[in-house]
């Protein structure tokens, strides 16, 4: 009965976790996106360089990393940060491929490419229920597209450019399942390297872009308000991206881009209602139909991690 009880409070346990760290992606995900909508359009910000402000971030996470791996040496009964050199050629060689993605998703949510690379790369089935219910979200995303393509705002070209960028998140999510084994698990160190190495990938972007231009010219350069805001900007970018890695590490790359692809509905519903924006009623319906296909998957993926549980049980009864 007490083993029983144990492992029923050990399920429950994942259960809390994985819920947490979900809600956790989500309110950083929906306020990073807001705070970098801001700096990027509003009127008294606009910066315009979308590139610049993804290196800027990258520089604070990597000196939020570095000052931790510092603290910890110097006072390890207070900060704790995993011993790692990310100037050591072999983790440069197995890390830059996830940074190299990075770059690529940055400067360039499709669920199918999701699918394939997950069985490709990893090898890891996904089951018929919920491939079903992939099917349904990327029904629901093309839906919404096509009620986009009646507006002045739709772009054929932000739409091929998208694309790319989702085959992009789609490796990079399952990238980061791998490069996380090559650090031992440890969810720092990787956000270390991976920050690191995409402050130089970055800078040929800014130039290639011609963003250099932008902000050298750019007439609050030596505010201090606009510095603030980009080093809170710069929290933000460290903290998705310390949670992306972490919901990635307890879940899977696709109940990542699953739970993304949720959180992105409910962040443009709640966009909509903020900016007043009208919608038809196909565009809600493609929502409500991302969202309850998200709900179905996410209730799936509970019933197998059960399964998966009563027999790990039956299996160490027997033994």
């Amino acid at each position: 009965m007490y083993q029983n009880l144990e492992e029923h409070n050990r399920l429950v346990n994942r259960y809390l976790k994985i819920f947490f760290i979900v809600t956790l992606y989500w309110s950083t995900s929906i306020l990073t996106v807001f705070v970098n909508k801001h700096l990027l359009s509003s009127e008294s910000v606009n910066l315009g360089a979308p590139v610049f402000m993804s290196w800027f971030q990258c520089v604070v996470s990597a000196a939020i990393c570095f000052a931790m791996s510092r603290c910890s040496r110097k006072y390890p009964s207070v900060f704790s940060f995993p011993n790692g050199d990310p100037l050591n050629i072999d983790t440069f060689r197995k890390i830059l491929p996830l940074s190299l993605l990075f770059t690529l998703m940055v400067g360039a949510n499709n669920l199918s490419l999701n699918v394939l690379l997950t069985w490709l790369i990893l090898r890891q089935r996904t089951s018929f229920k919920c491939l079903l219910c992939c099917a349904a979200i990327v029904v629901g995303f093309w839906l919404g597209v096509d009620q986009e393509s009646l507006t002045t705002v739709f772009s054929w070209r932000g739409t091929i450019f998208g694309i790319l960028s989702s085959l992009a998140l789609a490796m990079y999510s399952i990238q980061t399942k791998k490069s996380l084994s090559y650090v031992n698990e440890e969810v720092w160190l990787l956000s270390y390297y991976n920050n690191l190495y995409s402050i130089v990938l970055f800078l040929p972007l800014i130039i290639l872009s011609g963003e250099l231009e932008t902000i050298i010219t750019y007439p609050h350069l030596l505010a201090g308000w606009f510095w603030a805001a980009m080093i809170l900007s710069g929290f933000c970018g460290f903290a998705i991206g310390f949670v992306t890695a972490l919901e990635i590490k307890v879940t899977s790359p696709l109940t990542h881009n699953i739970s993304g692809t949720a959180k992105a509905c409910v962040q443009t519903v709640i966009a909509t209602h903020y900016y007043n924006d009208a919608r038809s009623a196909l565009w809600w319906t493609s929502n409500v139909m991302v969202l309850v296909a998200s709900a179905a998957y996410t209730r799936f993926k509970q019933l197998e991690m059960l399964r998966r549980h009563q027999q790990q049980s039956i299996t160490t009864q027997k033994a």
